[in-house]
């Protein structure tokens, strides 16, 4: 499929761009890219995220071509503390492998796993995390306004997970199977304006003949509380596969725990080139619930406060009953 053919629609919203902490108001997806934030989604939050997408590529030099369809998925946990994460995530494609190398086309048909990830993430440094204490200087708009150079210091997050991968798997290199470790580092910056920069670094397949190395760069804006568009561009390199991709698309957010995506992902290269197209969802089961600060304005607190009240007041009158009685007998002595 060729980019003037593709149709892209607009429909979605990712990341909430002021996220200042783990759990938001809104669904927190990492879609429609596919870099990580470096926030969770926070503790007692159960959230699905799943994109369909159509795949065309062609290699010109081996003379093969590949079309067909898969779904990318992921299933996150918000579990214990706000900066911890757990999930599983993959790509399952199923497609068909056109060999052009001879007069007569051969045809195979294939399916798999391109990847199936268990995982952790958690949040080291978080430099949002005292924002709200901040106070806004009162006498000047351009002091509130201005760039400030601490937001170049990005929130801070590490990944460790294990893939699997089944024998024979046509998608990764021969001979690589069963688990290997998975690696990340994942900053973010919120920037005022509603931008927001994500970068990842990532190890993959660790001791293997296919082990990548991978970089992800993602640029958001929100030019509204619903509407989000995202450029990327994501290297791959090993000694099996490398490549250079750039993608680029948007978000709305349908209500606050659900969001549709779509993007657009090419390269620039032929061998092979790649065009997809991605239609995607976020949906959250939000169980999440605020730590309670006990400050002492409880019901339960006011109530022991005026109980201590009247427990005072009740034992000044017994003073005052006592002295009374006193004097009472002093005058009865003295009368006698």
């Amino acid at each position: 499929m060729s980019p003037h053919k593709s149709i892209l629609f607009f429909l979605v919203v990712l990341i909430t761009s002021n996220v200042f902490c783990q759990y938001t108001d809104v669904i927190n997806s990492n879609r429609p890219g596919v870099s990580r934030s470096a926030f969770s989604v926070g503790t007692n939050v159960a959230q699905i995220e799943i994109g369909p997408y159509m795949v065309n590529e062609k290699h010109t030099p081996l003379k093969y071509e590949v079309s067909g369809y898969g779904i990318d998925f992921a299933a996150r946990y918000g579990l214990l503390f706000e900066e911890l994460e757990l999930n599983i995530e993959g790509t399952y494609q199923n497609d068909t492998f056109t060999d052009n190398r001879s007069n007569i086309p051969f045809d195979n048909d294939r399916a798999n796993f391109k990847f199936l990830t268990l995982g952790a993430k958690y949040l080291i440094y978080d430099p949002y995390k005292n924002s709200e204490d901040e106070k806004p200087n009162l006498y000047s708009w351009k002091a509130n306004h201005s760039f400030k150079w601490k937001s170049l210091i990005p929130a801070v997050s590490v990944y460790v997970g294990a893939n699997y991968d089944a024998k024979n798997n046509p998608y990764i290199a021969p001979g690589v199977e069963g688990f290997s470790p998975k690696v990340m580092i994942a900053t973010q910056n919120n920037f005022s304006g509603g931008w927001v920069f994500v970068l990842n670094l990532i190890k993959d397949r660790i001791g293997t003949d296919q082990s990548d190395f991978q970089y992800i760069l993602t640029l958001t804006h929100s030019f509204s509380p619903k509407w989000v568009i995202f450029g990327e561009t994501q290297g791959i390199k090993s000694d099996f596969y490398a490549d250079n991709l750039i993608r680029f698309g948007g978000a709305y957010l349908w209500g606050k725990d659900f969001q549709l995506d779509t993007a657009l992902t090419f390269n620039t290269k032929d061998t092979p080139s790649v065009m997809n197209i991605t239609l995607g969802a976020s949906y959250r089961l939000d169980f999440h619930k605020d730590k309670e600060i006990d400050n002492g304005n409880s019901a339960e607190d006011e109530g022991k406060r005026r109980s201590n009240r009247k427990g005072v007041k009740k034992s000044k009158n017994e003073e005052d009953s006592d002295t009374v009685k006193k004097r009472k007998k002093k005058e009865t002595d003295f009368g006698n």
